[in-house]
């Protein structure tokens, strides 16, 4: 995933007054897990951008950064 994934990730996640741990809860993955997303040190499985996206009530290619 590029940068704008982990910043739209982590602004979304704020918008909705998240912390990284109440993300991973509703995603059901580790903190650590989101963490690294935000970082861009790893990238989410096609499942789990389906799950964010249709939690955060956007398109995959808005997270992708493809669209604003």
């Amino acid at each position: 995933m590029n940068s704008v994934f982990c910043e739209r990730l982590k602004e979304l996640r704020q918008e909705r007054g998240l912390g990284q741990i109440g993300l991973a809860k509703e995603l059901d993955v580790g903190k650590s897990v989101v963490s690294l997303w935000e970082l861009g040190k790893c990238e989410p499985t096609l499942s789990k951008l389906v799950a964010m996206a249709r939690f955060f009530g956007v398109s995959i290619d808005y997270l992708a950064g493809l669209e604003d």
